[in-house]
């Protein structure tokens, strides 16, 4: 299950490969070519990864002022920083998942390499080409040639390399050329590129250097020490401009140590091919992130002077909104003001002129203070002496 798997995945890439390979005739340059084109058709997933690690590092000092506030509550500090991740629009694994994208390519790359005739060859499935690998064994051990085995008898895991450069170099012999009649689809590949062999392992080449030193078996450990070299360099330019500090710049330090360090190890314990690969990798990597880190960071700059625009015209419109609010609001005072003053001048005029009338009352319809107390004028001898 999981080599049928493996082989669905590898089988594009390998296709890919071989198209560069029949173009070219140079498995360096397929392999450059291969790299390029994996590359432009990340280019969209890694600009937005390139994107959102640059408004980290511009938004790491409102971060980590965050994490100050509440350095005493963990709990809170995640909280406010996922909420501030929110409104920002910011995912801060973005910018590390496309980083790893390299390496299982570069996995896939090598059964592609180490395995021709299954993943590079098409004779119509997985099945169809191990049968054709074992044709292509008898035709070898008819040559009188052997390849390298296990210690239980197996093939080794280069076999299908040592076949196939067996039977590119012999395709003079009428039982190569049979086979590759009965195998129209058989390439003779050549591994060479600069004058290294890409199947080869670097960390082989110190035990020939005794028997003089040539540009093959130098080529062939400059290319792990070149491509843990560009690594580091990748890793200098991904991380320019970073603010990081405590924790998250030694995560940081650490990166960017690990990185070359392990190119360097698979370079020398793997077909050269794959160090190739790691180098051209290394190269469109480096001159991708010059170019996104600049157009970014002006992009995320003018965004951001954007923002700020909009915010201090909103903030002033606020103003101006509150400031005639506020004169509304002293209108409406004075009008209420002025109309309590209004009613009370009218109050105080009618009691003025209840005043009034009350001291044109006769005196003699007064009792003490009431001057209506008797009704109409009181006159004791309006109907007569009462004696």
């Amino acid at each position: 299950m999981f080599s049928t798997i493996g082989y669905i995945i590898c089988i594009p890439f390998a296709a890919l490969l071989r198209l560069f390979y029949n173009l070219t005739g140079s498995y360096g340059v397929s392999l450059i070519l291969f790299t390029l084109v994996i590359k432009l058709i990340l280019l969209p997933f890694q600009m937005k990864s390139k994107k959102s690690m640059i408004r980290m590092n511009r938004m790491n000092g409102k971060i980590q002022e965050i994490q100050k506030k509440y350095a005493n509550n963990q709990m809170k500090m995640n909280e406010e920083i996922q909420k501030f991740y929110a409104e920002e629009g910011i995912n801060p694994m973005s910018g590390c998942l496309w980083s790893f994208l390299p390496m299982p390519i570069m996995f896939s790359l090598y059964y592609i390499v180490r395995e021709p005739i299954v993943y590079f060859m098409n004779f119509g499935g997985r099945a169809a080409n191990l049968e054709v690998f074992e044709k292509a064994k008898e035709v070898v051990s008819s040559l009188g040639l052997t390849w390298s085995t296990m210690k239980d008898g197996a093939d080794g895991v280069y076999a299908q390399i040592e076949v196939l450069q067996h039977i590119s170099s012999h395709t003079g012999d009428p039982a190569v050329q049979q086979f590759l009649a009965d195998h129209p689809n058989w390439v003779n590949m050549d591994y060479h590129f600069l004058g290294i062999d890409l199947t080869a392992m670097p960390q082989n080449a110190f035990g020939a250097l005794k028997d003089g030193v040539t540009w093959a078996l130098a080529g062939l450990i400059l290319i792990p020490v070149l491509s843990a070299l560009l690594s580091f360099l990748l890793s200098k330019v991904s991380m320019a401009g970073s603010q990081a500090e405590g924790t998250a710049a030694a995560t940081s330090k650490s990166m960017m140590l690990m990185m070359p360090l392990m190119s360097l190890w698979i370079g020398f314990i793997m077909p050269a091919a794959l160090g190739v690969y790691w180098i051209a990798q290394s190269v469109f990597a480096i001159i991708q992130e010059a170019i996104l880190g600049r157009f970014y960071t002006k992009k995320i700059q003018a965004e951001e002077d954007e923002r700020f625009q909009a915010r201090e015209a909103d903030r002033k419109r606020r103003q101006e909104e509150a400031k005639l609010l506020q004169e509304q609001q002293k209108q409406q005072a004075a009008q209420k003001k002025s109309l309590r003053e209004k009613q009370q001048a009218a109050q105080e005029a009618k009691a003025a002129k209840a005043k009034k009338a009350g001291t044109s009352t006769t005196e003699a319809g007064r009792v003490g203070e009431r001057p209506y107390a008797r009704g109409r004028s009181y006159k004791p001898n309006r109907y007569g002496d009462e004696n």
